[in-house]
């Protein structure tokens, strides 16, 4: 296996990161209003629309680019590098849930306008109390003759301010269901929570017998499948945020000066930020595996994608921390965008559970894997 990055990966790469560098602009939410007044991203999302990026993995038979998710990869690094904030997040991830759980009717009815650019979506996976798996009381669907509906809430809805249709996951009977909704139906009511990272908006749902379709082909493994490229975002997000925080860290080691040197010739720091170097390094490496995996059917996709977001976020974590430390007091001050990506450290670490909670993910599959082989 050659895992090196082919021309057309790295021209992708490149690409991108000229596009987001000139259209990304994170000054506004350098002030301490960003808070309780949103942004204006329009702009940015349009500019992303005219890239074609919502669908690069549609399949071409659905009016997408039918890329790979190493190609994805190569994209959504450099959009997490820059904190582009947009609602790229949510539709891809609805765009999956309908790709997977959708009939080729709704398929066909749907993935092409996402492709196009012209419908955004959100995936509504959490109940209030954080839980993923759909059952814990959130959100229940009934059937009522014909007509699907849903009562309850959701949390935690990443983007929903900003989609057409919202993918909501409720229970039925016990069994996980897959359910689209338009997110100005009646019944429907967002929140905006104060959510740790200002550049991405994330809702808390409430729903009062909703109209709901049922997207007729999820089965019990449809959550897991949809969470696995879900990691895959998040890791690729944060291996490559963690390596513009060391980045912009080592530049300014190297030109604040403490008794009369650089304060990055003291070794110290120098050591400190080299073993941060290596761990994005293997972050990154992870990131490209996972994606391979998944792209590929492998095995172990799935195991790759629990290690990748699991290290990843440990990595970007400890990246944004100590970055602040070296910047010392203005580290964590409004001008300074430190702040930013250690928000977005600790939000993506946490937003399909933690670390601790992959890594047990890891070692229940491991276990599975054992049992079966013995």
């Amino acid at each position: 296996m050659n895992f090196t990055l082919s021309e057309d990966h790295l021209s992708l790469r490149d690409s991108a990161r000229t596009f987001l560098s000139k259209e990304v602009k994170l000054e506004p939410y350098l002030r301490p209003e960003t808070n309780v007044t949103p942004v204006e991203r329009d702009g940015l999302w349009q500019a992303i629309q005219g890239m074609g990026w919502p669908g690069m993995v549609i399949p071409e038979n659905y009016g997408g680019l039918g890329m790979t998710y190493v190609d994805l990869v190569m994209v959504v690094a450099e959009m997490g590098r820059t904190l582009a904030p947009s609602p790229f997040f949510g539709t891809l991830a609805g765009a999956w849930a309908i790709e997977r759980c959708g009939s080729e009717e709704q398929k066909q009815a749907l993935l092409p306008q996402v492709a196009a650019g012209e419908l955004t979506l959100a995936l509504a996976v959490a109940d209030p109390n954080g839980d993923t798996n759909g059952l814990s009381g959130g959100a229940k669907a009934t059937l009522s003759g014909d007509q699907w509906t849903i009562d309850g809430q959701k949390s935690f809805v990443v983007e929903a301010g900003s989609a057409d249709k919202i993918v909501v996951i409720a229970d039925v009977d016990g069994q996980q269901g897959f359910f689209l909704i338009d997110a100005d139906a009646v019944g429907v009511q967002m929140e905006r929570l104060d959510w740790r990272d200002v550049t991405r908006e994330v809702n808390a749902i409430s729903l009062n017998n909703v109209a709901a379709e049922r997207l007729s082909q999820a089965d019990a493994d449809s959550w897991p499948w949809l969470r696995d490229r879900l990691y895959l975002v998040l890791a690729a997000e944060s291996a490559a945020g963690a390596e513009q925080s060391l980045a912009d860290t080592v530049a300014y080691a190297k030109e604040r000066v403490a008794f009369g040197r650089p304060i990055g010739s003291y070794q110290s720091l120098k050591h400190g930020l080299a073993e941060l170097a290596g761990g994005i390094e293997l972050a990154t490496a992870g990131v490209q595996f996972a994606a391979w995996a998944l792209n590929e059917g492998q095995p172990e996709g799935r195991k790759a994608a629990a290690i990748a977001q699991s290290y990843a976020s440990d990595q970007y974590c400890a990246t944004t921390f100590r970055s602040i430390q070296v910047f010392g007091a203005i580290g964590f001050t409004w001008e300074m965008r430190n702040h930013l990506y250690y928000k977005r450290a600790r939000a993506n670490a946490e937003l399909l559970g933690s670390p601790r909670e992959q890594r047990e993910q890891l070692i229940c599959l491991l276990e599975t894997e054992h049992r079966k082989a013995a």
